[in-house]
């Protein structure tokens, strides 16, 4: 879920959703040394866009099959149904991303955004198995595997979803990389918001972001508002075009808190 930018028509509700899109990211294998040589601690590699590596994989599908039609309609209602959900209707972007899927199946192991709007319909089950998919399509996946734990968290609580937590490679980001070990390991989210405080808009946004839900999984009503409604009037929330950023109003809107 690494931010990326697409142009699209601005919000027609009053509520204030940044416009935006999120992609996803895939990373370069990593060579294992020679055995002769001291073995070096993993890094952090850099990502691409899982978004560009889709419509690549369905072109070779599509000259192969002759599907071309039914891939580009259901990207078409994969946009939909992000734009639908920045705007602030949740049950509209899962009825496109559900349309999508129909079209082409192929859709469904990379549609994470599918999974965020039944986390917000309070779909956790269905949640569950759409971010499952998805991280066994990219383990490198750090959000995918906590959103996978804040769903199970619903459903099971926190100490069973912990148990069930979805491991994943190491986060190119910084501020991903401890927000996934907070998760995994029962960590403190003051301190993840302590430590990026001073970084960059991004840092800001997703450490305030991820502390509102990792609360949220704890069910700590008060701490989880603070926290989100923060990442909202970060600069990054408010003017990124980050998909994410979208869905901390999103967050706001369907748990009817004034940003004011």
């Amino acid at each position: 879920m690494a931010p990326a930018y697409v142009a699209l028509h601005p919000p027609t509700t009053s509520f204030p959703f940044p416009a935006g899109a999120g992609g996803h990211i895939r990373r370069r294998p990593q060579w294992s040394p020679p055995a002769s040589r001291t073995p070096r601690p993993p890094v952090a590699t850099r990502v691409v866009p899982r978004r560009l590596l889709l419509p690549a994989a369905a072109g070779i599908w599509d000259f192969i099959s002759g599907g071309a039609g039914g891939a580009a309609a259901a990207s078409l209602a994969v946009r939909r149904g992000m734009q639908l959900f920045r705007q602030g209707d949740v049950a509209g972007s899962l009825e496109e991303f559900d349309r999508a899927i129909e079209m082409d199946p192929r859709q469904k192991q990379y549609l994470w955004q599918r999974g965020l709007s039944l986390y917000y319909l309070d779909r956790f089950e269905e949640g569950t198995e759409q971010f499952r998919l998805d991280v066994v399509a990219n383990p490198n996946d750090t959000e995918e595997s906590i959103w996978c734990f804040l769903c199970e968290a619903q459903l099971y609580g926190i100490e069973e979803a912990r148990k069930r937590f979805l491991e994943a490679s190491l986060d190119s980001r910084p501020v991903m990389r401890e927000a996934y070990a907070m998760f995994k390991d029962a960590g403190d989210p003051e301190k993840l918001v302590a430590n990026f405080s001073s970084g960059t808009g991004g840092e800001v946004f997703y450490s305030s972001l991820y502390a509102g839900l990792y609360y949220e999984s704890q069910k700590d009503g008060d701490k989880t508002k603070s926290h989100i409604v923060a990442a909202c009037k970060s600069p990054y929330g408010s003017r990124s075009g980050d998909y994410m950023a979208s869905l901390a109003f999103v967050h706001c809107q369907c748990r009817n808190w004034d940003l004011e």
